[in-house]
């Protein structure tokens, strides 16, 4: 469900580009409104006039991502303005490509060795791109030697993850719905996709936390490790332009 100030400023956005459209060459003689008329949209995208009517007025409706996609083009929208109408219906976009692979900039993996605590840069995999000594020194089994750098597959797969984070059940809990929350921005990936297919089937632990469908925002808080015991606050920072991209920093809490 939106909220009423999105509902407003879909309203707003949906009635601005219905009258900036040229009028129809049989009605450009006799128009005295600029742009189309509600029926003459609602007709190019097979809606109700009703529901155009409602839509412009800031009404709750039901609003499927197939009419919005039927409407965007009978609007003629630029792929911004699509993007931004299917943003404020709160819908995501069926043509929508799949965000592509692209390497990350040099002076975002460069980051973690500017520190002194540890730190380490996540892509929008969670697979780890870059960290310093000091997170390998702590991440034994994951980011140390020559391991998977998926943050997903060492909790869910590797052995060390429980012996070395403490406890292991509710950070994993909380992993799976801090990951939910970045898929459900980039469902269209075909990469999380089988990321997430391959979890479930070789985890009984992902597949069980993945079923509660619970999502959750990365934050930051208190992380605990085994072995020798130590504590971290954690700070999680996102890059403007790479917002699938995290720097994750731990900054030691003294006893």
């Amino acid at each position: 469900m939106t909220s009423p100030d999105a509902r407003r400023a879909l309203g707003a956005f949906l009635r601005a580009h219905r009258e900036r459209l040229p009028p129809p060459p049989a009605a450009a003689r006799r128009r005295r409104t600029p742009g189309w008329r509600r029926e003459e949209v609602a007709e190019a995208c097979g809606a109700s006039l009703t529901w155009i009517a409602w839509l412009e007025q800031g009404r709750q409706v039901s609003a499927s991502p197939r009419l919005l996609a039927r409407l965007a083009a009978a609007l003629r929208l630029a792929p911004a303005e699509r993007a931004y109408l299917f943003e404020l219906a709160g819908r995501r976009d069926p043509e929508a490509p799949a965000a592509a692979e692209e390497a990350l900039p040099d002076e975002l993996l460069g980051l973690p060795q500017r520190m002194t605590i540890p730190a380490y840069v996540l892509d929008g995999r969670w697979t780890a791109r870059a960290w310093n000594r000091a997170a390998a020194e702590l991440f034994v089994g994951w980011l140390d030697g020559d391991n998977d750098r998926n943050l997903l597959r060492f909790i869910f797969r590797s052995p060390q993850a429980p012996e070395l984070i403490e406890n292991w059940p509710d950070r994993a809990r909380r992993v799976v719905a801090e990951f939910r929350a970045d898929f459900s921005r980039r469902m269209r990936d075909p990469r999380l996709g089988a990321l997430i297919d391959e979890l479930a089937r070789t985890s009984d632990a992902f597949a069980r936390l993945w079923r509660e469908q619970a999502v959750l925002e990365r934050e930051g808080g208190e992380r605990r490790f085994r072995a020798p015991p130590r504590r971290f606050r954690q700070t999680t920072l996102l890059f403007s332009g790479r917002p699938e991209a995290k720097l994750v920093c731990l900054t030691p809490i003294a006893d």
